[in-house]
């Protein structure tokens, strides 16, 4: 096992233990086991377990902010657990897949409900004003968008590679309309940290890609 995946597989006990309000219950090693395979999955390049460290490496920095830090954090672990490139039903499976394995593994029922509402709202990142995990969660995800030129690069490269079997047209046709339509958005990012340090950069980033993607 490596240094990186052991680190995630204490991320997650430490999460599940927290959210069920202590030992008592099944082991989460089994959870944790499924989840990483799934994190692993040959067809992805940036829906990687690497994306889920740094998300949740981002909700360190978030948690203040949040009300259940902890079921932010269990949503990160499940908001791309299934991820299909040629589907567009990843996120609803995802949450479904909470509602199935939390209370199993000894979660309550509220905290569950809320850890499946947060994984349905990446689909638009869009949180209500006032909801602080789902401001928490979604700016966590859309860190990336502010990450330096040379990362945001490679990010947006295995994006492609994701898409592969679409042709370049299409792709660039419909990579520039999520585009248009993120910089349309009078806010990227909620939370008064991400607003302050991550929208100016992102902003930039996700204009280059544009003007590359459209001439």
């Amino acid at each position: 096992m490596t240094d990186s995946a052991q680190s995630l597989r204490i991320r997650w006990q430490e999460a599940l233990v927290a959210a069920r309000g202590g030992d008592g219950g099944p082991d989460p090693s089994p959870y944790a086991d499924n989840l990483l395979e799934r994190w692993a999955e040959p067809q992805r390049r940036y829906h990687t377990t690497a994306h889920l460290a740094a998300v949740l490496g981002h909700i360190d920095t978030l948690a203040g902010h949040a009300a259940d830090a902890d079921a932010v954090r269990l949503a990160a672990w499940f908001h791309d657990a299934v991820y299909r490139p040629d589907r567009s039903e990843n996120e609803e499976r995802s949450a479904v897949l909470a509602e199935r394995a939390l209370p199993e593994a000894g979660v309550p029922a509220a905290t569950t409900a809320e850890v499946a509402r947060l994984v349905r709202l990446t689909v638009t990142h869009d949180p209500a004003a006032g909801d602080t995990n789902g401001e928490a969660l979604c700016d966590a995800d859309l860190a990336i968008l502010a990450a330096p030129p040379k990362e945001y690069a490679q990010y947006a490269a295995r994006v492609r590679e994701e898409y592969g079997f679409v042709p370049d047209e299409a792709f660039r046709e419909g990579r520039a309309a999520v585009l248009r339509q993120l910089l349309e958005l009078p806010r990227l990012f909620r939370t008064p940290h991400g607003a302050a340090e991550w929208e100016t950069r992102a902003r930039h980033n996700l204009a280059t890609e544009l003007e590359l993607l459209t001439h």
